[in-house]
């Protein structure tokens, strides 16, 4: 009874926060926080009048290059859902399963959180997370943002608190959805987001610790550093910083998961200061004494953009991982040519974060975070 009163709560504050968010804010969100979005749409409108139909779909649908729904090509199936808080308060969801997942034989699970201009489709192609998933084994949930809820399809991580709590709890509620009705292990559930899904995977990961094995934060602001479109653009400039002592508060004695930031030197949309500002938050939250970077590695594979690795470890394994990579912009590192928010010349950012994850796996031992050591 409880817990469903939590939820209704939640309902009614994000009922109130779209009400407000629809007035006053998304033609905001479309200028501050989507402006990569509306450069590649105006490209795209400025060829020829049949690509200006195309592009006119996308700026209503909030996706600036559009996929087809993924396909159960290989072993393993997709399939498509919607849930959430109460009939008004739902969200879809895409989830991948690879062959051989068993009530006996649970899988790994993998949410993954979209960026703006994004919807699961194009995610799911952008990352080509089924291919790699397949060869993994593991089960991958990719929540959808609605037009509805953000204009620009944005998690909504630079609200007001009760409208980002409320967007928190229908995603943990999508997440427990799928536990609960699939095969998953418990202890097994690693979440990951790109962008403004990168902003919302750190909000869900430091209301939720307990929840998740391990996060990636890929080419995010830092949460809770934002409360409207127009400090959100000053977030994604390196120019606000969350307010550690609050989130030390909230998060108490509970342990953080480990923490992947992959960031682009050439993002000019949230600039590269992002991931050294979640790095120090996640290290700021430690009631221990802060552990000292590993000296940092420079990585090149093949004809890829290199990269430049640095690790905070505890107790032997790496607690915080930071990957920079040379030249990259703001997309998805290593991400499938010819989807917004992509490129196909970097590392692969999703076997990074599966490395990170089996890197994580042998620790025996979480670490306590909180005011009180």
């Amino acid at each position: 009874m409880a817990r469903r009163a939590s939820w209704l709560g939640a309902w009614n504050a994000l009922s109130r926060a779209a009400t407000k968010s629809t007035v006053r804010t998304h033609k905001k969100v479309g200028k501050a926080v989507s402006k990569a979005v509306g450069k590649a749409v105006g490209q795209a409108t400025a060829r020829q009048t049949t690509q200006m139909t195309k592009a006119t779909r996308r700026v209503l649908t909030g996706v600036v290059s559009p996929a087809a729904a993924p396909s159960n090509r290989g072993r393993g199936h997709w399939q498509e859902a919607h849930w959430g808080l109460g009939p008004l308060a739902q969200r879809k969801y895409r989830l991948f399963t690879p062959a051989g997942v068993t009530k006996s034989r649970p899988a790994t699970l993998l949410v993954l959180l979209h960026g703006c201009g994004q919807d699961s489709a194009s995610f799911a192609a952008s990352t080509r997370v089924a291919a790699i998933a397949r060869a993994a084994g593991c089960m991958v949930l990719l929540p959808e943002q609605s037009s509805q809820a953000n204009s620009q399809r944005c998690w909504n991580w630079f609200r007001a608190e009760a409208h980002i709590a409320a967007e928190a709890t229908l995603l943990m509620a999508i997440i427990e959805r799928v536990c609960n009705q699939h095969a998953v292990r418990a202890d097994s559930i690693y979440l990951a987001g790109m962008s403004a899904g990168g902003s919302m995977a750190l909000t869900l990961a430091l209301r939720y610790p307990e929840r998740f094995a391990a996060v990636v934060s890929h080419s995010a602001a830092a949460p809770h550093s934002a409360s409207n479109a127009v400090q959100a653009t000053q977030a994604m400039h390196g120019k606000r910083a969350p307010d550690t002592l609050a989130l030390q508060r909230a998060l108490g004695e509970r342990a953080l998961p480990p923490l992947l930031l992959l960031h682009g030197e050439a993002d000019h949309t949230v600039v590269p200061d992002n991931a050294l500002a979640c790095a120090a938050l996640w290290l700021g939250l430690l009631s221990q004494a802060v552990p000292a970077p590993h000296p940092a590695r420079k990585v090149q594979r093949g004809s890829r953009r290199p990269y430049t690795l640095t690790d905070w470890k505890l107790g032997g394994r790496p607690y915080v991982r930071l990957i920079r990579v040379a030249g990259l912009g703001h997309a998805w590192s290593g991400g499938a040519a010819g989807q917004a928010f992509s490129d196909a010349t970097g590392p692969d950012a999703l076997k990074l974060a599966l490395r990170f994850f089996q890197d994580c796996k042998a620790r025996t031992a979480r670490v306590g975070h909180g005011s009180g050591g």
